[in-house]
């Protein structure tokens, strides 16, 4: 409703003793005494300058549209990164199917034997120590096979005298 106002109208006009109101248009009516006649005042015009609330409205929309466009960006900078990440994912995966199998083809016991014999160490006779009260069972006895010819143990001689340790590396005589 606007800036409204009730405003007290009251005219009094005597007749013969008697007071009368009248209406806006002038004409008399009779009415009660100490009630005036209330009517709605027009409302004040409001001048509100339009230049900065349109130029609030323009900042609002600008922002508005420039925030989409960044959050957007974003959003397909993500995608693309993300891509990458499951590409590189599907590869690792790919790399650690590859390792579990070799760690299973490694540890097959043909391959343990195959190694251990190409080390030197070969087969004995099994001897159990029970732990709870360290008894041994079986007897030990030293094995009684030559290395394999595979073995890599004491391979050479140096020049000093000393032999090299067999392990497969390259290291310097003992002194």
């Amino acid at each position: 409703m606007g800036n409204t106002a009730l405003k007290a109208e009251s005219v009094a006009v005597t007749v013969t003793g008697e007071q009368l109101a009248t209406e806006p248009g002038g004409t008399p009516r009779e009415r009660k005494v100490g009630v005036p006649w209330l009517r709605v005042a027009p409302p004040l015009p409001v001048a509100v300058p339009r230049a900065p609330f349109i130029a609030l409205i323009l900042v609002v929309v600008v922002g508005g549209v420039l925030g989409i466009l960044l959050v957007n960006t974003k959003i397909n900078e993500n995608a693309f990164r993300l891509g990458e990440l499951r590409d590189q994912q599907s590869s690792l995966d790919v790399q650690e199917q590859q390792l579990k199998q070799e760690i299973a083809r490694a540890e097959d016991p043909g391959n343990l034997t195959a190694h251990a014999r190409k080390l030197g160490l070969v087969e004995g006779t099994p001897v159990q120590i029970r732990l709870p009260d360290g008894r041994v069972t079986g007897m030990m006895t030293p094995a009684t096979q030559p290395p394999s010819i595979t073995s890599q143990q004491d391979t050479g001689t140096s020049e000093q005298g000393g032999t090299t340790q067999g392990t497969g590396t390259d290291q310097q005589p003992t002194e």
